[in-house]
């Protein structure tokens, strides 16, 4: 079975093709500046023949044709018919209440993913111009649904209200529901793969300009960093993370600012890029690190005590832990931040070994080998979990 999966966002549009049986990407790669000036494709097949394309692209319709026609273009050839491809499956960024699992998508289903807009204005449209799409241009194949939101709603209500009044929630839906779910998921189960263990747990922590930390016990979440939006959590790329609510009247009174430039603000012109005032590239950030800037050491400082009280108020939460897991872009590449990280874990019978942790984009254990808390690297691959999901629910 051959699995198309598919990650829309408002002018971008990133696709992998699947082969089920080996579980193998036959091509994959990104549209960028839909319906923007200077569109372009870049796309990669399994055997590394890499094939761009520039040009206007109207609409994410028009963008999946020009997917398409590269999947077949017997220069590139990861397909020899369209028919080949079984299913679709897509990442949805936020499915509230509603969704808790990937779901095959109805126009029933539809209708109840288009009333969760208020919770993600910006994302789900997006998400759902990919499956609209799909089901225009090829109408035979089933489509799947893979939510971000999904693998969180184990979460208890002591771990998911806010002490906001209850009529909040009950009104609005005013609540916890974390993000990256699909990546926490495909780590903590690939964790308890090598362990040969479920009953476990399971701290991930998943860092790249978009990050947060989960809890997980026994395979389920007991609770998650990210909230009603992205924007709870640790210190991300340009937005805020955690700040005093009050913060918000304040600059509003001080500056006459709106209710819609705040939330600029919060979620665009905060975070690394905007202490640093130069970059947001965590390879930027830790030359001026290492070069000695004070700028940048505040700010590895920041970002690394973020994540270490998230880590221990988990294993408090979880009366425990057995394993610690480090994801995504920054901590499976970044040797000093894993560092920074690791060495400070001690008291949570972390006992890191130093001689592990030089490596990059690897699966590797980063403590020794009687180490009582195992702390790990594993890749996560979102995409893959995605496949699994759609094969799954498509066979039955």
């Amino acid at each position: 079975m051959k699995i198309l999966v598919l990650n829309s966002g408002s002018s971008s549009l990133k696709y992998q093709l699947f082969d089920m049986e080996k579980e193998e990407v036959l091509a994959k790669w990104l549209v960028e500046r839909i319906w923007i000036e200077w569109s372009k494709i870049k796309h990669k097949t399994a055997t590394w023949i890499k094939h761009d394309v520039e040009g206007f692209l109207e609409n994410h319709e028009i963008a999946l044709n020009k997917v398409l026609n590269l999947l077949i273009d017997p220069e590139v050839w990861a397909l020899k018919d369209l028919k080949e491809i079984d299913a679709v499956g897509h990442r949805m960024v936020h499915g509230g209440e509603s969704f808790s699992k990937s779901t095959l998508i109805t126009d029933e289903v539809k209708k109840t993913f288009k009333e969760l807009t208020d919770l993600a204005p910006l994302h789900n449209p997006a998400n759902l111009m990919g499956v609209e799409a799909v089901e225009k241009v090829l109408p035979w194949i089933p489509n799947v649904w893979v939510f971000d939101t999904a693998f969180h709603q184990t979460m208890k209500p002591e771990n998911f209200l806010y002490a906001l009044p209850y009529k909040r929630y009950e009104n609005y839906k005013i609540r916890r529901y974390g993000f990256h779910g699909t990546s926490h998921r495909y780590v903590s189960q690939r964790m308890s793969e090598i362990l040969w263990r479920k009953d476990l747990k399971i701290i991930t922590c998943h860092v790249w300009n978009w990050a947060s930390i989960t809890a997980i016990k026994n395979g389920e979440v007991v609770e998650t960093s990210m909230g009603l939006t992205p924007l709870e959590g640790v210190i991300m790329w340009s937005r805020c993370w955690n700040i005093d609510p009050a913060i918000i009247p304040f600059m509003m009174k001080k500056e006459n600012l709106s209710a819609e430039q705040i939330d600029k603000i919060m979620n665009k012109e905060s975070g690394v890029l905007w202490l640093s005032e130069k970059s947001s590239d965590h390879r930027d950030i830790e030359d001026g690190y290492n070069a000695g800037n004070e700028r940048e050491i505040t700010i590895m400082k920041m970002y690394t005590n973020a994540i270490l009280k998230y880590i221990g108020a988990y294993a408090a939460l979880l009366e425990g832990v057995d394993a610690i897991v480090f994801t995504a872009w920054v901590l499976e590449n970044s040797k000093l931040q894993r560092q920074l990280i690791a060495e400070k874990l001690w008291r949570l019978w972390v006992d890191y070994d130093a001689s592990k942790n030089d490596f990059r984009w690897e699966e590797r254990c980063l403590t020794k080998e009687n180490s009582k808390v195992q702390l790990r690297v594993i890749p996560t691959d979102e995409e893959l979990m995605i496949a699994k999901d759609t094969y799954e629910i498509v066979n039955k």
